[in-house]
């Protein structure tokens, strides 16, 4: 059995999941006020994601900023997100970069961008 807080909402359900590994793994959530609870307790058990914040080196020694605050466009599967960051930490931003960017495009081929979430041009040199 686990126990999860729901974070879907601003209910913060305390939800009870128990695994029936008898009958091809199906879950018994109890605890929801909602469907929503019912959802993020099933995709946080077979299937965690998680929104990846981190940064990116901007390119160019004669910058006073030397890093870029950056995340992903969507959540990424947990199993991947040390892959990720290991890219994200690889990448060189050129600047001016504006919030928004994409840094890095459909990374490895899942559809999840890479963007800036922070504006910095050349007058921050």
């Amino acid at each position: 059995m686990r126990n999860l807080t729901c974070i879907i909402c601003p209910m913060g359900c305390d939800l009870e999941i128990k695994e029936d590994k008898l009958n091809g793994n199906n879950l018994s959530i109890t605890g929801n006020r909602c469907q929503r609870g019912i959802n993020y307790a099933q995709e946080e058990i077979r299937s965690p994601k998680r929104v990846v914040t981190a940064t990116a080196l901007i390119d160019g020694e004669s910058s006073s900023i030397k890093r870029v605050p950056v995340k992903s466009s969507s959540p990424c599967p947990r199993e991947k997100i040390t892959a990720m960051l290991d890219d994200i930490y690889k990448a060189k931003v050129t600047i001016p970069v504006k919030a928004g960017d994409i840094i890095i495009s459909g990374w490895n081929g899942s559809g999840i961008d890479v963007i800036a979430t922070r504006s910095i041009d050349k007058a921050a040199q």
